[in-house]
Protein backbone atom coordinates (compact mmCIF):
# COMPACT_ATOMS: atom_id res chain seq x y z
CA UNK A 1 0.00 0.00 0.00
CA UNK A 2 1.22 3.49 -0.84
CA UNK A 3 2.46 5.49 2.14
CA UNK A 4 1.09 9.00 2.71
CA UNK A 5 3.33 11.92 3.67
CA UNK A 6 1.92 15.22 4.91
CA UNK A 7 4.09 18.25 4.16
CA UNK A 8 3.34 21.40 6.17
CA UNK A 9 5.10 24.61 5.20
CA UNK A 10 3.94 28.19 4.60
CA UNK A 11 6.42 28.71 1.73
CA UNK A 12 4.73 27.76 -1.57
CA UNK A 13 8.05 27.06 -3.34
CA UNK A 14 9.11 24.61 -0.64
CA UNK A 15 5.72 22.85 -0.77
CA UNK A 16 5.99 22.49 -4.55
CA UNK A 17 9.54 21.11 -4.48
CA UNK A 18 8.89 18.73 -1.58
CA UNK A 19 5.63 17.55 -3.13
CA UNK A 20 7.50 16.76 -6.35
CA UNK A 21 10.28 14.95 -4.45
CA UNK A 22 7.91 12.83 -2.34
CA UNK A 23 5.71 11.93 -5.34
CA UNK A 24 8.83 10.96 -7.28
CA UNK A 25 9.72 8.65 -4.37
CA UNK A 26 6.31 7.00 -4.78
CA UNK A 27 4.41 8.52 -1.85
CA UNK A 28 0.91 9.96 -1.74
CA UNK A 29 1.28 13.60 -0.67
CA UNK A 30 -0.92 15.88 1.40
CA UNK A 31 -0.12 19.61 1.65
CA UNK A 32 -0.79 22.03 4.50
CA UNK A 33 -0.04 25.75 4.31
CA UNK A 34 -0.12 26.43 8.05
CA UNK A 35 -0.07 24.61 11.36
CA UNK A 36 -3.83 24.49 11.86
CA UNK A 37 -4.36 22.99 8.40
CA UNK A 38 -1.70 20.39 9.25
CA UNK A 39 -3.57 19.42 12.44
CA UNK A 40 -6.87 19.18 10.54
CA UNK A 41 -5.34 16.99 7.81
CA UNK A 42 -3.62 14.73 10.32
CA UNK A 43 -6.93 14.16 12.11
CA UNK A 44 -8.89 13.48 8.92
CA UNK A 45 -6.32 11.70 6.73
CA UNK A 46 -4.04 9.85 9.21
CA UNK A 47 -0.82 10.21 7.15
CA UNK A 48 2.02 7.74 7.67
CA UNK A 49 4.56 10.54 8.25
CA UNK A 50 4.65 14.32 8.71
CA UNK A 51 7.25 16.81 7.45
CA UNK A 52 6.77 19.99 9.49
CA UNK A 53 8.19 23.45 9.04
CA UNK A 54 8.81 25.04 12.44
CA UNK A 55 7.88 28.64 11.61
CA UNK A 56 4.28 28.64 10.29
CA UNK A 57 1.22 30.83 10.86
CA UNK A 58 -1.72 29.82 13.09
CA UNK A 59 0.28 27.05 14.82
CA UNK A 60 4.04 26.55 14.80
CA UNK A 61 5.60 23.23 13.92
CA UNK A 62 6.43 22.83 17.61
CA UNK A 63 2.74 23.28 18.54
CA UNK A 64 1.61 20.84 15.84
CA UNK A 65 4.18 18.31 17.00
CA UNK A 66 3.02 18.65 20.60
CA UNK A 67 -0.65 18.22 19.56
CA UNK A 68 0.17 15.10 17.52
CA UNK A 69 2.02 13.50 20.42
CA UNK A 70 -0.83 14.32 22.83
CA UNK A 71 -3.15 12.05 20.79
CA UNK A 72 -2.64 8.31 21.37
CA UNK A 73 -3.74 7.60 17.77
CA UNK A 74 -0.62 9.29 16.40
CA UNK A 75 2.03 8.38 18.99
CA UNK A 76 3.99 6.22 16.55
CA UNK A 77 3.72 8.53 13.51
CA UNK A 78 7.20 9.74 12.46
CA UNK A 79 7.59 13.52 12.54
CA UNK A 80 10.48 15.25 10.78
CA UNK A 81 10.94 18.96 11.52
CA UNK A 82 12.29 21.15 8.72
CA UNK A 83 13.59 24.56 9.66
CA UNK A 84 16.08 27.34 9.09
CA UNK A 85 16.49 27.51 12.88
CA UNK A 86 19.48 25.28 13.48
CA UNK A 87 20.61 26.32 16.93
CA UNK A 88 21.10 23.47 19.39
CA UNK A 89 18.31 24.85 21.60
CA UNK A 90 15.85 24.74 18.67
CA UNK A 91 16.82 21.18 17.82
CA UNK A 92 16.46 20.17 21.47
CA UNK A 93 13.05 21.86 21.70
CA UNK A 94 11.81 20.04 18.59
CA UNK A 95 12.96 16.68 19.87
CA UNK A 96 11.48 17.42 23.32
CA UNK A 97 8.12 18.18 21.67
CA UNK A 98 8.17 14.70 20.16
CA UNK A 99 9.80 15.07 16.76
CA UNK A 100 11.70 12.01 15.59
CA UNK A 101 14.22 13.91 13.51
CA UNK A 102 15.27 17.39 12.45
CA UNK A 103 16.66 18.78 9.19
CA UNK A 104 18.05 22.27 8.81
CA UNK A 105 17.26 24.29 5.66
CA UNK A 106 18.76 24.29 3.16
CA UNK A 107 19.01 20.51 3.10
CA UNK A 108 19.88 17.91 0.52
CA UNK A 109 16.78 16.48 -1.17
CA UNK A 110 18.62 13.17 -1.46
CA UNK A 111 19.24 13.15 2.30
CA UNK A 112 15.61 14.09 3.01
CA UNK A 113 14.28 11.31 0.77
CA UNK A 114 16.60 8.85 2.54
CA UNK A 115 15.43 9.95 6.01
CA UNK A 116 11.76 9.68 5.00
CA UNK A 117 12.35 6.20 3.59
CA UNK A 118 14.16 5.09 6.76
CA UNK A 119 11.49 6.45 9.12
CA UNK A 120 8.64 4.92 7.13
CA UNK A 121 10.40 1.54 7.02
CA UNK A 122 11.08 1.61 10.75
CA UNK A 123 7.47 2.59 11.51
CA UNK A 124 6.07 -0.27 9.41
Amino acid sequence: MTKTVLIADDEPNILISLEYLMKREGYRVLLAHDGQEACDLIASEHPDMVLLDVMMPKKTGFEVCHAIRADETFKAMPILLLTAKGRDTDVAKGLAMGANDYMIKPFSTKELAQKVREWLESAA
